[in-house]
């Protein structure tokens, strides 16, 4: 796997910065002020802004635990934007070999990012996020592996309950990028919908993690942030989505994002690769999970990320039953290349081990 120049790897980390500081400024006028509220023992920082009603307009910022967030607030007043700068930036990472997103899933992310969704501490999830690794961990990843016909964003419940803010409707967000979306109503309850639609097909969707047994995987939980959509409950999302990580998309004049650690990413797309549906289609996204996966795992070992992704392996298998049977299961097929680094960041042992039980169980259903 090449890795990037270095001059490229600190560019795209100064467009991250320079992106976020855009987005800052263009969500908190300098006519407002910041002000924390303490919310179940930790610090959040809000945003009040006068109205022409005479009541201020409070907005969702950020904890304050995250120092990046709280080091724009306190230099709120000196932040400057250099929109065509930017654009040169994320020209030169492209040439440079680092991907982007296909136009329209650039559009649909950015339109989302500009009313507010990762303020709101959604997650961007699925092949779109995957496609930002390159620039993370300063790798070249193929390009097919990125391909896609959906957006896909995930959201923690607790988060979107406790925010106390909420984006503008979702549809109306998405009807500025294509006025044919429509909502798709859930075949569960009829009333919330998690999906968007659009006239060639091209698919939006809100996730959460399970909140109870697996009774309610594939049930709609209402998400009070999102604007009047609801999100699917999927089980394992909840560590997909835990402690999600700043980066940019390489689209237009830069789009900054939130996605999952890339470890959790490839851990989660070997566990879920082995719970799709076994019809044509469950085939093909289970082949793209552990090519993705594998891509990664290599990825991080060569970019000695390999403790981070021991570290989030063994979280992963400590989790229960459901956890290691997707594991192992995951790993039986998982390409050579994702075998080998993880060989590296485990221990040939203990992929070994994992591999000969997987095989055990294999013939114990025939």
């Amino acid at each position: 796997m090449k890795e990037i120049d270095i001059s490229y790897r600190t560019m795209f980390a100064e467009l991250i910065q320079r992106t976020l500081d855009a987005q800052f400024a263009a969500d908190f006028p300098l006519e407002g002020w910041f002000v924390t509220v303490t919310v179940k023992n930790r610090d959040y920082w809000y945003f009040d802004l006068p109205t022409h009603e005479g009541k201020d307009k409070r907005s969702y910022v950020g904890p304050a635990s995250d120092e990046a967030i709280t080091g724009r607030v306190r230099a709120h007043k000196e932040i400057k934007d250099n929109i065509r700068e930017r654009r040169r930036m994320v020209s030169t990472l492209r040439r440079a070999g680092l991907p982007g997103p296909d136009p329209f899933a650039g559009d649909v992310t950015k339109a989302l990012a500009d009313a507010g969704l990762f303020r709101l501490r959604a997650v961007l999830v699925g092949s779109v996020a995957f496609g930002t690794y390159a620039g993370m961990l300063g790798v070249r990843l193929p390009a097919a592996s990125m391909q896609t016909g959906d957006a896909d964003f995930a959201q923690d419940f607790a988060i979107s309950a406790e925010v106390q803010d909420s984006l503008p409707p979702i549809l109306d967000i998405l009807q500025l990028v294509d006025p044919e979306f429509r909502p798709v109503p859930h075949q569960a309850d009829t009333a919330k919908v998690v999906a968007f639609v659009n006239g060639k097909g091209y698919r939006v969707e809100f996730l959460t993690g399970n909140r109870g047994s697996d009774e309610y995987t594939g049930k709609p939980s209402p998400m009070p942030a999102l604007g009047g959509a609801s999100a699917e409950s999927l089980r394992f999302l909840d560590y997909l989505i835990y402690e999600p990580v700043r980066t940019v998309l390489l689209y237009r004049e830069g789009v900054n994002v939130l996605v999952p650690a890339p470890e959790r990413y490839a851990v989660h797309k070997l566990i879920v690769s082995s719970r799709r549906l076994t019809d044509t289609l469950g085939r093909v996204k289970a082949d793209k999970d552990l090519s993705q996966a594998a891509l990664l795992f290599e990825a991080l070992v060569e970019t000695r990320h390999g403790d981070e992704l021991a570290d989030a392996w063994g979280e992963a298998w400590e989790r229960g039953d459901a956890w290691k049977e997707g594991i192992i299961n995951g790993l039986s097929r998982l390409p050579k290349n994702g075998v080998k680094a993880l060989e590296k960041a485990l221990s040939p042992d203990v992929v070994e081990t994992l591999l000969t039980r997987s095989s055990i169980e294999a013939r114990g259903k025939y």
